[in-house]
């Protein structure tokens, strides 16, 4: 079950990354925000004690880099992320990247060096109660 969703996941981001296709992207920093939903003990609708995971992708900061990271509003996030893997839909290239821990007050996040093109991201949860999150974006 959990290969089909991961599968399920990929197929949807390189779909949706198809049909969106090429964004131009100003040199200026850019976020992409997006969303992994909890489902602990296979409730769906999530709980009080398991709230939504809300992660960023910084881009522009350095050609053909995305950061993924928690975004800026001060409220936690990507705490339940444990691997990001990334498909370059221009170039074909593909990778993975472990979240880092945070200790010491360092932000979480993976640093993608994907290359310039239209990337699917798949951030993976440590839980398996937790369904993965995707996004798709261009990096400059």
């Amino acid at each position: 079950m959990k290969t089909f969703v991961r599968k399920l996941t990929v197929c949807g981001a390189v779909v949706i990354g198809a049909v969106l296709g090429p964004v131009a992207v100003a040199s200026a920093e850019v976020t992409v925000p997006f969303q992994i939903d909890p489902a602990p003990y296979g409730n769906t609708n999530g709980s009080f004690d398991s709230p939504e995971v809300r992660c960023v992708a910084v881009l522009g900061e350095q050609t053909g880099v995305a950061r993924i990271t928690s975004p800026a509003d001060g409220r936690p996030g990507c705490y339940q992320v444990a691997d990001v893997r990334w498909l370059n839909l221009s170039t074909g290239a593909s990778g993975a990247a472990r979240m880092s821990d945070g200790l010491g007050g360092a932000q979480r996040e993976a640093v993608l060096t994907t290359g310039p093109g239209q990337v699917a991201v798949v951030a993976v949860p440590a839980y398996a109660t937790t369904v993965p999150g995707f996004a798709t974006f261009y990096v400059p």
